[in-house]
Protein backbone atom coordinates (compact mmCIF):
# COMPACT_ATOMS: atom_id res chain seq x y z
CA UNK A 1 0.00 0.00 0.00
CA UNK A 2 1.50 3.47 -1.16
CA UNK A 3 1.13 6.87 0.69
CA UNK A 4 -1.63 8.15 -1.54
CA UNK A 5 -3.68 5.02 -0.31
CA UNK A 6 -2.70 5.71 3.46
CA UNK A 7 -3.76 8.98 3.38
CA UNK A 8 -7.29 8.10 1.52
CA UNK A 9 -7.67 5.24 4.49
CA UNK A 10 -6.64 8.51 7.58
CA UNK A 11 -9.23 11.38 5.35
CA UNK A 12 -11.83 8.12 5.70
CA UNK A 13 -11.03 7.42 9.31
CA UNK A 14 -11.16 11.20 10.19
CA UNK A 15 -14.57 11.29 8.93
CA UNK A 16 -16.41 8.12 9.83
CA UNK A 17 -14.87 7.41 12.56
CA UNK A 18 -14.01 10.39 14.28
CA UNK A 19 -15.81 13.61 13.06
CA UNK A 20 -18.86 11.67 12.81
CA UNK A 21 -19.00 10.50 16.61
CA UNK A 22 -18.53 14.48 17.86
CA UNK A 23 -15.33 14.96 18.02
CA UNK A 24 -15.45 19.01 16.83
CA UNK A 25 -11.93 20.30 17.69
CA UNK A 26 -10.42 21.46 14.59
CA UNK A 27 -7.01 21.05 15.90
CA UNK A 28 -7.52 17.87 17.13
CA UNK A 29 -8.57 16.58 13.58
CA UNK A 30 -5.68 17.90 11.71
CA UNK A 31 -3.38 16.28 14.09
CA UNK A 32 -5.39 13.15 13.17
CA UNK A 33 -5.22 14.19 9.84
CA UNK A 34 -1.49 14.54 9.97
CA UNK A 35 -0.01 11.81 11.90
CA UNK A 36 0.49 8.98 9.95
CA UNK A 37 -0.76 6.23 12.34
CA UNK A 38 0.29 3.13 9.79
CA UNK A 39 3.88 4.13 10.67
CA UNK A 40 3.43 3.52 14.52
CA UNK A 41 1.52 -0.33 13.55
CA UNK A 42 3.98 -3.04 13.23
CA UNK A 43 4.21 -4.88 9.39
CA UNK A 44 1.81 -7.61 9.75
CA UNK A 45 -1.36 -5.27 10.68
CA UNK A 46 0.07 -2.21 9.17
CA UNK A 47 -3.25 -2.93 6.22
CA UNK A 48 -5.56 -2.21 9.41
CA UNK A 49 -3.67 0.58 10.09
CA UNK A 50 -6.83 2.80 9.79
CA UNK A 51 -9.68 0.20 11.32
CA UNK A 52 -11.78 1.34 14.14
CA UNK A 53 -9.94 -1.26 16.38
CA UNK A 54 -6.92 -1.75 18.81
CA UNK A 55 -3.99 -3.26 17.18
CA UNK A 56 -1.38 -5.47 18.83
CA UNK A 57 2.09 -3.78 19.02
CA UNK A 58 3.81 -6.35 20.87
CA UNK A 59 4.78 -6.90 24.35
CA UNK A 60 1.07 -7.80 25.50
CA UNK A 61 0.22 -4.44 24.68
CA UNK A 62 -2.03 -2.14 21.99
CA UNK A 63 -2.26 0.67 20.10
CA UNK A 64 -5.30 2.29 20.85
CA UNK A 65 -8.60 2.34 19.03
CA UNK A 66 -8.72 6.10 17.39
CA UNK A 67 -11.92 7.46 18.72
CA UNK A 68 -10.82 6.61 21.77
CA UNK A 69 -7.81 8.23 21.60
CA UNK A 70 -9.22 11.48 19.52
CA UNK A 71 -12.05 11.65 23.08
CA UNK A 72 -9.22 11.67 25.24
CA UNK A 73 -7.03 14.37 23.34
CA UNK A 74 -10.55 16.81 23.07
CA UNK A 75 -11.72 16.20 26.43
CA UNK A 76 -7.77 17.49 27.85
CA UNK A 77 -8.42 20.57 25.57
CA UNK A 78 -4.65 20.65 25.09
CA UNK A 79 -3.32 23.83 23.41
CA UNK A 80 0.63 25.00 22.43
CA UNK A 81 1.91 26.47 24.99
CA UNK A 82 0.93 23.73 27.70
CA UNK A 83 3.09 20.73 28.98
CA UNK A 84 1.99 17.47 28.94
CA UNK A 85 2.43 14.43 31.09
CA UNK A 86 1.45 10.97 28.81
CA UNK A 87 1.72 7.73 31.31
CA UNK A 88 2.58 4.49 28.66
CA UNK A 89 4.30 5.46 25.31
CA UNK A 90 2.80 2.64 23.84
CA UNK A 91 3.30 2.53 20.16
CA UNK A 92 4.10 6.32 20.05
CA UNK A 93 0.72 7.58 18.54
CA UNK A 94 -1.29 9.33 20.78
CA UNK A 95 2.62 10.64 21.62
CA UNK A 96 2.69 11.82 18.16
CA UNK A 97 -0.87 13.63 18.69
CA UNK A 98 -0.03 15.50 21.69
CA UNK A 99 2.63 17.29 20.20
CA UNK A 100 1.09 18.16 17.41
CA UNK A 101 -1.24 19.82 20.22
CA UNK A 102 1.06 20.84 23.09
CA UNK A 103 3.82 22.42 23.59
CA UNK A 104 5.92 20.24 25.08
CA UNK A 105 5.67 15.87 25.81
CA UNK A 106 6.83 13.94 28.65
CA UNK A 107 5.57 10.67 28.20
CA UNK A 108 6.75 7.67 30.27
CA UNK A 109 6.89 4.11 29.67
CA UNK A 110 7.47 1.27 31.66
CA UNK A 111 8.46 -1.48 29.18
CA UNK A 112 12.16 -1.11 28.01
CA UNK A 113 12.37 -2.26 24.76
CA UNK A 114 9.29 -0.52 23.53
CA UNK A 115 9.99 2.55 25.47
CA UNK A 116 13.46 2.43 23.08
CA UNK A 117 12.13 1.46 19.83
CA UNK A 118 9.61 4.02 20.48
CA UNK A 119 11.51 6.72 20.37
CA UNK A 120 13.27 6.29 18.13
CA UNK A 121 10.24 6.09 15.73
CA UNK A 122 9.13 9.52 16.72
CA UNK A 123 12.39 10.96 15.96
CA UNK A 124 12.54 9.17 12.69
CA UNK A 125 8.74 10.69 12.16
CA UNK A 126 10.04 13.87 13.16
CA UNK A 127 8.28 14.74 16.49
CA UNK A 128 11.48 17.14 18.50
CA UNK A 129 9.62 18.52 21.39
CA UNK A 130 9.04 14.83 23.44
CA UNK A 131 11.06 13.52 25.94
CA UNK A 132 10.69 9.60 26.60
CA UNK A 133 11.41 7.81 29.83
CA UNK A 134 11.31 4.39 30.68
CA UNK A 135 9.73 4.12 34.20
CA UNK A 136 7.01 3.78 36.60
CA UNK A 137 4.01 5.50 35.04
CA UNK A 138 3.01 5.11 38.24
CA UNK A 139 4.95 7.65 39.81
CA UNK A 140 4.46 10.31 37.17
CA UNK A 141 7.63 12.16 35.86
CA UNK A 142 8.71 14.47 39.14
CA UNK A 143 11.51 16.15 37.45
CA UNK A 144 9.01 18.06 35.01
CA UNK A 145 6.03 18.67 37.14
CA UNK A 146 3.61 20.53 37.34
CA UNK A 147 2.15 19.54 34.49
CA UNK A 148 -0.86 21.60 32.58
CA UNK A 149 -2.81 18.45 31.14
CA UNK A 150 -2.16 14.17 31.98
CA UNK A 151 -3.41 11.40 29.81
CA UNK A 152 -2.81 8.05 31.22
CA UNK A 153 -3.44 4.90 28.24
CA UNK A 154 -3.58 2.49 30.87
CA UNK A 155 -5.67 1.47 33.53
CA UNK A 156 -4.61 1.68 37.55
CA UNK A 157 -6.89 -0.05 40.34
CA UNK A 158 -7.37 3.32 41.25
CA UNK A 159 -6.21 6.56 40.33
CA UNK A 160 -2.74 6.96 41.69
CA UNK A 161 -1.77 10.03 44.03
CA UNK A 162 1.64 11.31 42.32
CA UNK A 163 -0.08 11.65 39.18
CA UNK A 164 -2.70 14.10 41.09
CA UNK A 165 0.24 16.13 43.01
CA UNK A 166 1.76 16.61 39.54
CA UNK A 167 -1.34 18.13 37.69
CA UNK A 168 -0.78 21.80 37.56
CA UNK A 169 -3.41 24.38 39.38
CA UNK A 170 -6.65 24.52 36.93
CA UNK A 171 -4.80 21.19 35.20
CA UNK A 172 -7.00 18.28 33.20
CA UNK A 173 -6.08 14.57 33.20
CA UNK A 174 -7.81 11.83 31.69
CA UNK A 175 -7.30 8.29 32.73
CA UNK A 176 -9.07 4.47 33.33
CA UNK A 177 -9.06 3.10 36.17
CA UNK A 178 -10.68 0.26 37.85
CA UNK A 179 -10.73 -3.73 37.55
CA UNK A 180 -10.29 -5.48 34.16
CA UNK A 181 -13.90 -5.46 32.26
CA UNK A 182 -15.21 -2.64 34.84
CA UNK A 183 -12.86 0.07 33.96
CA UNK A 184 -14.35 3.69 33.43
CA UNK A 185 -12.62 7.13 31.75
CA UNK A 186 -12.49 9.64 34.11
CA UNK A 187 -11.55 13.42 33.80
CA UNK A 188 -10.25 15.21 36.20
CA UNK A 189 -9.45 18.53 36.92
CA UNK A 190 -7.98 20.34 39.76
CA UNK A 191 -9.69 23.52 40.75
CA UNK A 192 -7.89 25.75 43.50
CA UNK A 193 -6.74 22.57 44.50
CA UNK A 194 -9.39 20.72 45.10
CA UNK A 195 -9.52 17.27 42.64
CA UNK A 196 -12.82 17.11 40.63
CA UNK A 197 -13.56 13.90 39.16
CA UNK A 198 -16.22 12.89 36.38
CA UNK A 199 -16.84 9.54 35.19
CA UNK A 200 -17.32 9.31 31.31
CA UNK A 201 -17.08 6.13 29.38
CA UNK A 202 -17.15 2.38 30.45
CA UNK A 203 -13.30 1.43 28.46
CA UNK A 204 -11.01 -1.43 28.25
CA UNK A 205 -7.36 -0.38 28.42
CA UNK A 206 -4.63 -2.75 29.98
CA UNK A 207 -3.77 -2.51 33.52
CA UNK A 208 -1.06 -0.38 35.00
CA UNK A 209 1.75 -1.92 36.38
CA UNK A 210 3.20 -0.66 39.34
CA UNK A 211 6.82 -1.58 40.32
Amino acid sequence: MDEIEYTRLRKEMVEYQIKVRGIRSQNVLEAFMNVRRHAFVPDEYRNRSYEDNPLPIGFNQTISQPFIVAYMVEALKPDKNMRVLEIGTGSGYQTAILSCLCKEVFSVELIDSLGESTKMKLKEEGYNNIKVKIGDGYLGWKRYAPFDRILVTCAPINIPEPLLEQLAEGGRMMIPAGESHRQKLYLIEKVHGEIRQLETLSVSFVPMIHK
